[in-house]
């Protein structure tokens, strides 16, 4: 039985040769350039798309300033009523009213794009919805007051205004615990006696726009322009109907914004 311990003592040095071997050096095993090659071969690419690219957009969306050049508003009884922010900075302003549209997706399109969207709501419109509009509010949205009812306001008493604009309020509060400062009358429409109830509700600005897209996503100007230009207000269409989605006009809009050398501000922050 002794001529079987060489043949063990081989064994195990033979074995353990094999294990040193594996455990070498890349460049004792395959040789200087071989192991130049394996370093410096690329990774696996990733397959997850930027999102600007995800969601159409030629290129990323320039972050807006991080101190906005905001104009004060001037000290006066009555809220101004604006659909422009007069400021250097290249920014534009994205505003949806009424409330209607629902699509989850819409809320991906702006945590993803980090969008800073502006949402007037309408009480009646929103209706059992008001948990889309948390959702949204917690990706970034802003959410400010387009009255109770969505009634056209000019010409009604102002015992009327008030109620559809503080109404919505303290809707506003019960909901999101806000008092919003922002405000869009029905239609676009008011008078003097609607800027006096806002006062009153606690609306420090009276928010109009200067451009708008439609359902299909195709912008119009207000007073002759022709393009977009820098503190411009856009009113995005956000009804439920024909057309494109609400993700689908807003990405239709934002290749224009680009188009002008623009990117999305914070309406908030100017005002």
């Amino acid at each position: 039985m002794r001529w079987r311990a060489p043949a063990a003592g081989l064994l195990a040095a033979t074995l353990l040769l094999a294990g040193c071997a594996q455990s070498a050096d890349p460049v004792e095993r395959l040789g200087k350039k071989a192991a130049e090659r394996v370093r410096a071969a690329p990774g696996p690419a990733s397959s997850a798309e930027p999102p600007y690219r995800r969601w159409g957009l030629p290129s990323p969306l320039p972050p807006p300033p991080a101190r906005p050049a905001r104009t004060p508003l001037r000290a006066a009884s009555l809220p101004p009523v604006v659909d422009h922010i007069p400021t250097p900075d290249k920014v534009v302003f994205l505003t949806y009213d009424d409330g209607a549209e629902k699509d989850p997706r819409f809320i991906d399109l702006v945590r993803e794009l980090r969008l800073p969207v502006t949402m007037f709501l309408t009480d009646s419109v929103v209706g059992p919805g008001y948990g889309h509009f948390a959702r949204l509010r917690s990706v970034g949205a802003s959410i400010q007051n387009h009255t109770l009812d969505h009634s056209a306001l000019r010409g009604l008493p102002y015992a009327g205004q008030r109620a559809e604009i503080c109404g919505q309020q303290d809707k506003l509060r019960s909901r999101f615990g806000i008092r919003p400062r922002l405000f869009r009358p029905p239609y676009g429409t008011y008078d003097t006696t609607t800027l006096r109830a806002a006062a009153d509700c606690g609306i420090v600005a009276v928010v109009l726009w200067r451009a708008s897209a439609d359902g299909g996503g195709e912008l119009t100007y207000e007073g002759g322009a022709e393009q977009l230009r820098a503190g411009d207000v856009v009113s995005i269409t956000s009804g439920d109907g024909a057309g494109l989605t609400l993700r689908e006009r807003t990405v239709r809009v934002l290749r224009e914004v680009q188009g002008e050398g623009l990117t999305v501000g914070r309406l908030e922050e100017y005002l």
